[in-house]
C-alpha cells in the first residue's frame, strides 16, 4: 500500500481494527527511531503524530548530525564517545540525507578556545568518537583561516582547528526513518491526535483513542504497550494519563535565520563565539547561509512558534562581531524559523547548561515516556526503549529478534551501498534525469532529497500536464503518493525545504501545487482556501518577526 493520504481510510480501518504490539505517540525523529526498530525485532507497531511527521522539533533544529563536541566542555565523555560514533551509523545508513561538513573552529585571544584547548579538544574527540583518518581535525595558522573566510575578524586571531561535523534535513531524516518503518509493515499516520488512554481492569493502559483530523472522527486503538514520544508536547500526553511523576520539560527556544550567499558569501562553515560566552554555527547550504541559535527558556506554546526581533538581533550581533566586514540588516534575513528543544528539567541551570540526555519516565499505569536526547543518538534511544519493552512491557514470543536490528539497516532513500557507494550513484543518476531535460542542478536536488527512492520518483519525470517545472511536479507527485503530505505546507516545509531555503520558488508555485493537491484530494473550495492561507501565513512567520 501507498504511503499516502489518498489511503488514509485504508490506513485507519487497519488501525481500528488490529491489537498492535506496540503504539507509539510521536512522529518526530524519536517515535520515527522506535517504529522502525520495534518493527525490524518483529512486532506489530502503529505510530500516530497529531501534526506532521516532524513538524516539532525534528524539522527546526540546527541541521547537524553532531558528534558532541560542545560535551567536551562539560567532561561528558560517555557522551562524546556514543555521539560520534552513533553519527558515523547515521550516516552509512542514509549518505544521501547526512553530508560531511568540514567546520572550521577559529580562536581569538581570550575566546572560549585557545590553541592548545582546541587542538586537544578536537584531538580527544577523534578518539573518543573513533573519527576516521580522512575526517580528523587538523589545526591551521591565522593566515590559513583567513583563506578560508577572508572576511572574519583578524584582530587577535591566533588560529583555528578544522574538524568534520555532518550536515542532515532534519525533517527528511525523519521522514526516512518513519518510511523505513512503513516499508517494514508498521501502520503510521500524521494528522491524529491522541485525546486519552483506554485501561483494562487493572488500570494498565491497552490503547488510545484519538481524533483522526481530517474526518474529525474519533478511533479507538488497541495495543499491548504504549510510548509517548511526543518531543515537546510529552507533559501534554503525560497528562492525559491518571499517573504521573514530578519530573518535567523545560524547553529551550532556538532560532536560525537564513541570507542569500550574495549578502553573506561563506563557502566554509564556521562553529565561534558570542559576545555572552555562548557559540553558533554559520552554516552555507545551496546558495544561502544560515546562522544560529539562539538559547532562551522558552513556556509559550510549542504549535505556535515566531522569530522574535530581539533574537534576529542577537544573531546580527553575533555575525557582526565575527564578520566585521559583512554589513547586513534586518531586511537581509530571506527566512527564518523557531524551534524548541525538550530537555529535562534542572534547577538553576541556565538553558545551555541544562543535559541533552535523554530519559525515560514509566507510570505506574504501564505508559513509557522518553524525553531529551539529540537528533544524532535517535537510534540508540530507540533500541534503549524496545529493550525495555523487550524486558518488561511485551511478552518475549512476539519478538523475532530480542535485540536491536538497526546498526546496519539503510533508512528509505538510503540503499546506495553506504557512503562509498553514494557517489557512483548519485553521479549514474544525475546523468539519468538529465535525459529527462533536467538540469545538472535540479538533478542533484532530486538525487539529494530521495536517494535510492530515485527509482520510483523517476515515474513522474513524465506525463507532467501541469503549470510546475518538472523537477518540481516530480516532488510534488512523490511526495503525495509515498510520503504522507496532506497540505502545501507539508510539502513546502518538511518535504522539500523550501519555505526555509528557497521562498522565491514557494512563492511562484504556491497557487498551481494548492490547485494539483486540491484537484488529487478531491478539496472543497473552503478547504483550498484554508490551506494557501495556511501557507501564506508560514510565508509571513518565516520572513517577518514579532517585536
Amino acid at each position: 500500500m501507498y504511503f499516502s493520504n489518498l489511503n488514509r481510510d485504508l490506513i485507519t480501518e487497519k488501525l481500528e481494527s488490529a491489537h498492535f504490539d506496540l503504539l507509539i505517540v510521536g512522529g518526530g525523529i524519536t517515535g520515527a527511531g522506535i517504529a522502525l526498530d520495534a518493527i525490524t525485532r518483529g512486532l506489530n507497531v502503529a505510530l500516530l503524530e497529531m501534526n506532521d511527521f516532524a513538524s516539532g522539533t525534528s524539522s527546526r533544529s540546527t541541521k547537524l548530525v553532531h558528534g558532541g563536541l560542545r560535551y567536551l566542555k562539560q567532561f561528558e565523555f560517555k557522551e562524546v564517545a556514543e555521539l560520534g560514533r552513533e553519527r558515523s551509523v547515521v550516516y552509512e545508513n542514509g549518505p544521501h540525507v547526512t553530508i560531511p561538513e568540514r567546520m572550521l573552529l577559529p580562536f581569538h585571544k581570550g575566546g572560549t578556545f585557545g590553541k592548545t584547548m582546541t587542538s586537544v579538544g578536537l584531538s580527544l574527540y577523534d578518539f573518543l568518537a573513533k573519527v576516521k583518518k580522512s575526517e580528523r581535525r587538523v589545526m591551521i595558522s591565522r593566515d590559513e583561516v583567513i583563506t578560508k573566510v577572508p572576511f572574519i575578524k583578524s584582530q587577535e586571531l591566533k588560529g583555528g582547528g578544522v574538524y568534520v561535523e555532518y550536515r542532515t534535513d532534519d525533517a527528511r531524516l525523519t521522514l526516512e526513518v518513519i518510511k523505513a518503518a512503513h516499508e517494514k509493515g508498521a501502520s503510521i499516520l500524521n494528522y491524529a491526535e491522541v485525546l486519552g488512554f483506554t485501561y483494562d481492569e487493572n488500570k494498565k493502559i491497552n490503547g488510545v483513542q484519538f481524533k483522526d483530523k481530517v474526518s474529525n472522527k474519533v478511533i479507538e486503538v488497541k495495543s499491548q504497550a504504549v510510548v509517548n514520544a511526543s518531543g515537546p508536547w510529552v507533559d501534554s500526553v503525560r497528562k492525559l494519563d491518571y499517573t504521573r511523576n514530578n519530573k518535567h520539560l523545560q524547553l529551550s527556544k532556538g532560532v536560525h535565520i537564513v541570507f542569500d550567499s550574495s549578502k553573506f558569501p561563506l563557502d566554509q562553515s564556521v562553529y565561534f563565539d558570542t559576545h555572552d560566552k555562548r557559540m553558533v554555527f554559520a552554516i552555507p547550504r545551496n546558495g544561502k547561509t544560515y546562522v544560529g541559535t539562539t538559547d532562551d527558556f522558552y513556556d509559550g506554546n510549542p504549535t505556535d512558534m515566531n522569530v522574535k526581533k530581539s533574537e534576529v538581533d542577537y544573531l546580527l550581533k553575533a555575525i557582526k562581531d565575527m564578520f566585521p566586514s559583512i554589513k547586513l540588516s534586518e531586511t537581509d534575513v530571506e527566512s527564518s524559523w523557531a524551534g524548541v528543544r525538550p530537555l529535562i528539567h534542572q534547577e538553576g541551570k541556565d538553558p545551555s547548561e541544562i543535559s541533552r540526555k535523554d530519559e525515560i519516565w514509566e507510570s505506574e499505569s504501564n505508559l513509557i515516556t522518553i524525553a531529551g536526547g539529540k537528533l544524532t543518538g535517535y537510534r540508540k534511544m530507540a533500541e534503549t526503549i524496545v529493550d525495555l519493552l523487550y524486558k518488561k512491557y511485551i511478552s518475549h514470543d512476539k519478538f523475532s529478534y530480542s535485540t536491536c536490528q538497526t546498526k546496519n539497516l539503510p533508512i528509505s532513500g538510503g540503499d546506495v551501498g553506504g557512503s562509498n557507494g553514494w557517489i557512483p550513484f548519485k553521479e549514474k543518476w544525475i546523468k539519468n534525469l538529465m535525459e529527462f531535460k533536467l538540469n545538472k542542478k535540479q538533478s542533484i536536488e532530486i538525487i539529494d532529497l530521495f536517494g535510492s527512492n530515485i527509482t520510483s520518483v523517476i515515474q513522474y519525470a513524465q506525463g507532467n500536464d501541469t503549470k510546475l517545472p518538472t523537477h518540481l511536479y516530480m516532488k510534488l507527485m512523490y511526495s503525495m503518493y509515498h510520503e504522507m503530505i496532506l497540505s502545501p505546507v507539508d510539502f513546502f516545509f518538511r518535504r522539500t525545504g523550501d519555505i526555509l531555503f528557497n521562498l522565491e520558488q514557494v512563492i511562484q508555485w504556491k497557487d498551481e501545487v494548492n490547485n494539483i493537491m486540491g484537484n488529487k484530494f478531491n478539496w472543497s473550495d473552503e478547504k483550498r482556501s484554508i490551506y494557501i492561507e495556511e501557507l501564506n501565513t508560514a510565508i509571513d512567520t518565516a520572513n517577518n518577526f514579532k517585536k
